[in-house]
């Protein structure tokens, strides 16, 4: 029976095996119950979408999930119903990878934009920001709504401020179980912030309070949970309209901001940002208009000490223009995923999945899920079914309100934490015998490294910096083409 034989003396830590199957050159094996040797195979994550469903011609999507209800609700601009507010209850089928959604409920009679929707744990109710006309201009407006089933009711709403508001945005204080409201005030041309604090169905607020003194636009708020801040980012007008950040420590009904950080020193626009649990670390992803609009990604940290939020490099993660960015991210997997319409494929409705690895980000290969020009695009993750929701507007289907269920799941691998044995020092042929660098030894026939990085195998045989499952540590690179194997 083929099976590893003893080291070769003239070659310290090597090994010879005989081959099952082909090897290459450089490349990551493990050893078989018979003692034999092939290469790592399998695939990364894998990606599925569902088939797209229709809601109604509609624009200014947000999407949340609740975790008592187990459901997906979208908020959006009705444009078959004179622009009112409206709410819809969705059910993810994770056996399909399909969502169903109950009658679609007005939550303002009248029109609105730039609705923002959270879920508040406390409470178990779902709050809804927006910019709603009162007849003659635009208030900054909340209201609470309470899920059942596949139907949601609300209270009713009241006014955070009677400045015209817009790009507004809210997040979750879960420590403090509060919702954060941020916006532009039209008619102070600033950035602001307000409180809000939910009773059953009753909302009310705190004072309203500057984040920005110049025009803020594309204003995301998120919630990083380590630090137990908000933070805000948006394109600050003041400053050449560089990508900044913010953050926010919320006491009682109040909130106070530390110093701005820029995340990119060029117009930043069609921000998006999302909180990486796992990393705990903030990802804040833009349109760079200083790089061709490229799509790119940047990973900040969070220091509650002096509420300040420092970041990594940055990263294009699209090389073509993007917009209508939004994020959000899957738990499961411990996997940030943006969804955004491609200027450099036809506008078409793009996802990507990003891997987190200490103040930076890679991204795999990005998937199309509407091939037509997509925009208004919002995303939340069910938790209970695993999946994650994409709302947007369909360019090729009248401009229709579309949700489709996007799915990761897990990757599929021959490697074990038990069975890597070391990188080839040489393709050969299946049947042939090899030679193997294992333990301690140096792979001097890699490229591409970065000296002083850990790599673990990934699940499709290449080396990456980030941990796949299972985790297989495969060595420290000391040079571009040197890996010091397995320690």
């Amino acid at each position: 029976m083929p099976r590893v034989i003893s080291n070769d003396e003239s070659l310290p830590r090597q090994e010879h095996a005989v081959a099952s199957g082909a090897l290459t050159d450089g490349t990551p094996v493990i050893v078989n119950s018979d003692g034999t040797v092939s290469v790592v195979a399998g695939s990364n994550v894998t990606e599925a979408f569902g088939t797209p469903v229709t809601i109604t011609p509609a624009l200014n999507f947000s999407a949340v999930y609740d975790p008592d209800e187990q459901k997906v609700i979208i908020t959006y601009q009705d444009s078959n119903n004179s622009n009112y507010g409206t709410a819809i209850v969705g059910t993810v089928d994770a056996s399909d990878n399909s969502i169903s959604f109950g009658t679609a409920v007005v939550f303002y009679s009248n029109a609105v934009t730039d609705t923002s929707i959270t879920y508040d744990t406390a409470s178990d109710r779902i709050v809804i920001a927006f910019r709603g006309y009162n007849g003659s201009n635009y208030d900054g407006i909340g209201i609470i709504g309470n899920v059942t089933g596949s139907s949601i009711s609300f209270g009713s709403s009241l006014l955070f401020t009677s400045s015209d508001s817009l790009y507004i945005n809210s997040v979750y204080d879960v420590t403090n179980d509060k919702t954060v409201i941020v916006y532009r005030d039209a008619t102070n041309d600033d950035g602001r912030a307000v409180v809000a604090t939910v009773s059953d169905t009753t909302i009310s607020y705190g004072s309203v309070v500057q984040f920005n003194t110049s025009r803020a636009i594309y204003i995301k708020a998120v919630y990083d949970a380590n630090a137990q801040r908000v933070v805000v980012s948006y394109r600050d007008y003041g400053n050449s309209s560089y990508g900044t950040s913010k953050v926010g420590e919320v006491s009682g009904t109040s909130i106070s901001f530390g110093s701005a950080s820029v995340f990119n020193t060029a117009s930043s626009n069609h921000i998006a940002s999302v909180y990486d649990a796992s990393n705990q670390k903030v990802v804040v992803c833009y349109q760079d208009g200083g790089n061709s609009d490229y799509g790119t990604a940047v990973v900040g940290t969070v220091d509650p000490s002096d509420n300040s939020i420092s970041f990594g490099s940055e990263v294009v993660f699209e090389s073509a223009s993007t917009d209508n960015t939004s994020a959000t991210y899957d738990s499961s997997l411990q996997k940030v995923v943006i969804a955004y319409r491609d200027g450099g494929n036809s506008n078409y409705g793009t996802a990507i999945v990003g891997n987190v690895s200490g103040t930076s980000i890679t991204f795999d290969t990005p998937s199309v899920f509407e091939q037509a020009t997509t925009t208004y695009t919002a995303s939340a993750y069910d938790v209970n079914a695993n999946r994650i929701v994409i709302a947007y507007r369909d360019g090729g289907n009248s401009n229709t309100g579309t949700a489709i269920v996007f799915r990761l799941a897990s990757s599929s691998t021959n490697v074990t934490s038990e069975n890597y044995i070391g990188i080839t020092r040489s393709g050969v042929a299946s049947g042939a015998g090899a030679i193997i660098d294992i333990q301690g030894a140096i792979a001097d026939n890699l490229s591409g490294l970065t000296a002083g990085q850990s790599y673990f195998v990934q699940a499709d045989g290449t080396l990456g910096t980030t941990a796949a499952d299972p985790s297989v540590f495969a060595g420290t690179a000391v040079s571009a083409t040197k890996l010091i194997v397995k320690g």
